[in-house]
């Protein structure tokens, strides 16, 4: 028996009926021929896809070709067929698939997989789509927006415990095992009334169902012990019982079980450049996408865009540092103090004296020595004279009333902070501003209203960030075919095949 490198489909030009071949089942311009055309230029083994070196000397059942699983799974999520159960029931009914797959019918458990065990070849394949795209010039390269999006994950809102909530659990179940202690007490107490009496009672006593709920209960004390403990020790903050990586997280009035999506758009034709898969908040990603992005795009200086939940310090730094140039509102109400009092704003800082002049014209000057503020800043404390803040006629606008002087704590790279102050206040900024939703929003509105895509349905960081790569790389994929047609589209991917080492 001849050994085959894997299963074989049927060829699409043996006679069947109506119509009489395979080939036949799609017209020379559908967008499922654009499909075969990206899989079959990709070197899926230089990717990372499971058995794609597999070679015909090989003994044992040859397994399905990964090009046709991900040519499947790429069809299915253009489409809005995520399931693996509804994706094995499309590929014996469904004429494009069929026309795809030459007539694999590949049971669920295969395609289902298929897409936990190849999750980092799945980014892999993302990213060399982008790259494509920059080949294309398709992508600006020079404007990027960024933002974040909740996703739910395949975990319920009450799977996920919190200290907070555990410590609750644990004095409701201390509740329920002291009634049901002081039930059996009672009971004991009837019963030896009862004997003492000289009567039989009923024989119906519930002690023993009652000592079977409290053994439950004490049970379920356990562990939640146990859960608490884990929580205090990894430092965690939550614990999830269905999937270990989803998180309870917020924005505005959304709470979910999930996940938190960074996602990078350039403004050229709103195509998401970098991605990511957190399940924290947007607070720290900046320059870690921002780099991401330039790296992708290969350019010395880039752009980015983003809202008020990214405004980081050690971000706008790092990213200057590295050509970034971010425009970030900041946070209202940053360094204020209380209402009705100075904020910082009201000290202007003099640069060639290393000082700062209070409102009525008094010199706050810098300590000796640097200090640490409680998130790990290094910062100069600049002080006023105890004597001139005493006899200020401000001072009530000013200081605390049992403050003895006005002290301001300045970051060891604040000038980073105030270009970023001038660079927001400028007409670019403001524009930019304007823009940046309409450019980041555009595909999480598509994957979300028009795709559906609101959940996933694996679990854990490395399924979820695979199934967020075909995503990402559908919605590209479908946008590249609006932009350029699906002739320009093909023929370019006919004239340059893609080498995998052009994208790793």
């Amino acid at each position: 028996m001849t050994n085959r490198t894997f299963k074989t489909g049927a060829s699409r030009d043996q006679t069947s009926l109506l119509p009489p071949r395979i080939e036949d089942y799609v017209g020379p311009n559908n967008p499922v021929r654009a499909i075969e055309s990206f899989v079959c230029a990709l070197d899926l083994a230089k990717l990372g896809f499971l058995h794609a070196a597999r070679g015909a000397d090989e003994m044992g059942q040859p397994p399905y070709d990964p090009a046709d699983l991900l040519k499947l799974y790429l069809y299915g999520y253009i489409n809005q067929v995520r399931s693996s159960r509804r994706l094995e029931r499309e590929a014996g009914r469904n004429l494009e698939l069929i026309w795809l797959l030459k007539n694999l019918r590949p049971g669920y458990r295969t395609i289902a997989n298929f897409r936990k065990e190849n999750w980092a070849a799945l980014k892999a394949a993302n990213r060399s789509f982008v790259l494509l795209l920059r080949e294309l010039d398709l992508i600006g390269g020079s404007l990027v927006a960024l933002d974040g999006a909740l996703f739910h994950g395949n975990a319920s809102k009450g799977s996920i415990f919190t200290q907070r909530r555990l410590t609750k659990q644990i004095a409701a179940l201390d509740k329920e095992i002291e009634a049901y202690g002081k039930a059996l007490e009672a009971n004991d107490a009837e019963e030896a009334k009862q004997r003492s009496d000289g009567s039989r009672g009923d024989g119906k006593g519930g002690s023993g169902d009652v000592g079977e709920k409290v053994k439950e209960l004490m049970a379920r004390r356990e562990r939640a012990q146990a859960d608490l403990k884990d929580l205090e020790t990894s430092n965690k903050g939550q614990l999830s019982k269905t999937d270990p990586d989803a998180r309870l997280l917020s924005k505005g009035d959304q709470t979910i079980a999930g996940y938190n999506v960074q996602s990078v758009v350039d403004d050229k034709h709103m195509l998401i450049v970098t991605s990511e898969v957190v399940n924290r908040s947007d607070a720290g990603h900046l320059h870690e996408m921002a780099n991401a992005a330039k790296e992708v795009l290969d350019v010395e200086t880039l752009r980015v865009a983003a809202d008020t939940g990214y405004y980081n310090s050690e971000d706008l730094k790092a990213c200057e540092d590295d050509g970034i140039k971010a425009y970030v509102p900041m946070h209202e109400g940053n360094g204020k103090l209380e209402e009705g009092r100075f904020s910082r704003k009201d000290f202007r800082y003099d640069a060639s004296a290393d000082v700062y002049r209070c409102p009525t014209g008094e010199l706050l000057r810098p300590t000796e020595g640097r200090w640490k503020n409680a998130s790990g800043r290094v910062e100069i404390r600049y002080l006023g004279r105890k004597a001139a803040c005493a006899a200020c006629p401000l001072r009530a606008q000013c200081l605390a009333p049992k403050a003895p002087y006005r002290s301001i704590a300045r970051w060891e790279h604040e000038d980073v902070l105030e270009r970023h102050r001038a660079r927001m206040e400028s007409e670019e900024a403001k524009k930019l501003m304007r823009r940046r939703s309409a450019i980041v929003e555009h595909p999480f509105g598509t994957l979300k209203c028009r795709a559906g895509y609101q959940h996933f349905l694996v679990r854990g960081f490395d399924k979820v960030r695979g199934e967020w790569s075909l995503m990402a790389l559908c919605y590209n994929f479908t946008r590249v075919l609006n932009i350029l047609g699906f002739d320009r589209f093909v023929a370019y991917l006919e004239k340059a095949p893609l080498p995998a080492k052009t994208f790793l």
